[in-house]
């Protein structure tokens, strides 16, 4: 059992291999150069594609790293040569050599269906190619920017400035985009070489110990708060009026929900329900529960501004997943599972723009889980905007 390599000469290649050879696997690596990959590994197994087939035997996981990437120009014709052909080429020799798992990074943009760049239009039609593969295991790895000890491709303009100042620069411009270290991809490889499943994951740094962003994303929690506890007074007292003189109850509804790292805290709402409904998921609550000034509130996110408090209370964010009630087990369970709880619940969220409430608590994981891997400065304002122009509606009452 090993891990066949190709294109390792590359800069994902040359920072992952150590992190193999470290661990003791039994690795080949393939390339055009053959005299090059000896040099920068000497004592690795080295084969070239012409022989692929007969040295991939007794392997029984690739590593396809081998692209043409977007930092280089020419033809789409000359992107697809690489890109397709060449990785239908692999397959074809992986698949007679008895390979049984692909692992094949891609990275974040090139999905996007409005980047037309030559390079995005092939990699999406090599997703395709893999789509339609079903007697082999995929292991699609989506990546955004890579790095290591030094920096490349986008990131190598960092090696212009002074040694001292690249570490805040990297982490200002990681703060706007999502970045991945090559150990993260070095582990994600060891995690799910051999698997039988084919699956597709989003790997990223999580903006894990990124102080700028923290503070950016706190900064924005705070001046939101600031911006309704002294320019929207005025609609929160109007609001708590209307709904004491139209139904009988409390203006402030509290409900209990759970929050970062699992821990209950009241959150705070203006009340849209008749007293007596039954504490369950929105999606669970039948529509006459709703009052009439309910109705209204909840259309227009106003009964949402009582949870500043909240924020100022640094229990909730105005973005991130939406805090689930404490009988919703079965979201909580799938939460735990992909470390949601990580992180502070929101006001509103990238599942809540997509119109994706809680009545499926796997589907509504996913999507927090995505927000997880891929948030940054600039995802947060496009989640706000979309907020703000009437997409994140909430979860809609039982039909």
């Amino acid at each position: 059992m090993g891990i066949i390599i190709t294109g390792a000469s590359g800069f994902v290649g040359r920072n992952i291999i150590p992190s193999l050879i470290n661990s003791k696997e039994d690795l080949l690596l393939v390339g055009r150069n053959r005299e090059r990959l000896q040099e920068l590994f000497p004592n690795t197994q080295i084969a070239d594609y012409d022989n692929l087939e007969v040295g991939a035997k007794g392997y029984d996981t690739l590593i396809h790293l081998a692209v043409r990437n977007n930092d280089k120009s020419g033809e789409i014709s000359d992107f697809r040569d690489v890109n397709v052909k060449h990785l239908k080429t692999v397959i074809n020799s992986a698949k007679a050599a008895g390979v049984k798992t692909i692992i094949y990074p891609t990275s974040l943009h090139a999905s996007e269906k409005n980047n037309t760049s030559p390079y995005a239009i092939s990699k999406r039609e090599a997703g395709e190619l893999l789509s339609k593969i079903d007697d082999i295991a995929i292991v699609k790895l989506r990546l955004p920017i890579v790095y290591g000890t030094t920096y490349t491709g986008k990131l190598k303009a960092l090696l212009r400035i002074p040694a001292f100042l690249r570490p805040f620069i990297f982490k200002l411009l990681a703060s706007f985009k999502p970045t991945v270290h090559v150990d993260l991809v070095a582990n994600a490889i060891q995690n799910n070489k051999n698997t039988q499943k084919t699956i597709e994951l989003v790997l990223t740094d999580r903006q894990a110990g990124n102080w700028i962003y923290a503070t950016a994303k706190r900064a924005m929690d705070l001046g939101f708060a600031v911006f309704v506890s002294f320019f929207l007074s005025w609609l929160l007292a109007a609001t708590w009026v209307a709904i004491k003189l139209t139904s009988p109850g409390p203006g402030i509804f509290t409900q209990q929900r759970v929050g970062k790292g699992g821990k209950l805290f009241t959150c705070y709402k203006f009340r849209t329900m008749h007293i007596g409904t039954k504490q369950v998921g929105t999606h669970e609550v039948a529509p006459n529960s709703i009052t009439k000034t309910g109705n209204f509130l909840r259309k227009t996110k106003i009964d949402e501004l009582p949870q500043i408090w909240n924020i100022y209370k640094n229990e909730l964010s105005l973005i991130g997943p939406r805090p689930c009630l404490p009988v919703q087990k079965d979201l909580i369970a799938e939460r735990k599972k992909l470390g949601i709880f990580d992180i502070k619940g929101g006001i509103t969220g990238w599942a809540q723009i997509h119109g994706v409430d809680m009545s499926n608590p796997k589907r509504l994981s996913k999507w927090d889980a995505e927000y997880y891997d891929l948030r940054s400065i600039i995802l947060d304002i496009k989640i706000l905007v979309a907020t703000m122009t009437g997409r994140g509606q909430g979860d809609k009452v039982r039909k």
